[in-house]
């Protein structure tokens, strides 16, 4: 039996003998359907889509739904500040590097429930330890200020641009939302 042009399939033992080469394509697999998501960076820098919003309640739908449609775009803003500077604190951008790669793979990437001497810890005790951790580490790094400032400059521009981009050019998807349900985008 001839089996040219198929794609191999794992008929090895379970899934318990992970390899490093699994996280990988996991990784680059997940990091491609999150940046899939990602609107094109015309389209976020439209200058002709930027207005005053005639009205505080219409500043709170403009953020809403822009930060709904500009979600990734968003987070990449966040994040290109937040490295930009750390840039100046060498050691704390290892730092930071490397507790980004804990979240990673203790958190992001995990399928399977993380196991320690035969226990089952929960997500939630993850997320508090990597949180816990996180803080520390920066803490002890002197950075903690810096990243916490630049956090607060991304949001800060990205809540500027989200109250000040226009939403009627946006195609969102309305038809899963059903008649009459505009915030069913916001999820």
């Amino acid at each position: 039996m001839t089996t040219y042009g198929t794609i191999p399939t794992s008929t090895g033992p379970s899934s318990s003998t992970t390899t490093p080469l699994d996280y990988i394509s996991r990784a680059k697999e997940r990091g491609r359907s999150a940046l899939a998501t990602r609107r094109p960076w015309r389209e976020l820098a439209n200058v002709h889509a930027i207005g005053l919003p005639p009205s505080l309640g219409e500043v709170y739908l403009r953020i809403r739904t822009n930060a709904a449609y500009f979600a990734m775009n968003y987070a990449i803003v966040v994040l290109l500040v937040v490295f930009v500077s750390l840039l100046w604190h060498p050691i704390s951008l290892i730092v930071f590097l490397a507790c980004l790669a804990a979240w990673l793979f203790l958190y992001f990437l995990r399928d399977e429930p993380l196991v320690v001497f035969g226990r089952t810890i929960g997500d939630r005790v993850v997320l508090i330890v990597l949180s816990l951790v996180t803080l520390v580490l920066l803490l002890f790094t002197k950075a903690t200020s810096n990243v916490l400032i630049s956090l607060l400059v991304g949001l800060l521009l990205v809540l500027i641009h989200a109250a000040l981009r226009k939403t009627e050019d946006l195609v969102m998807e309305e038809e899963a939302a059903g008649p009459g349900k505009w915030y069913a985008a916001v999820s």
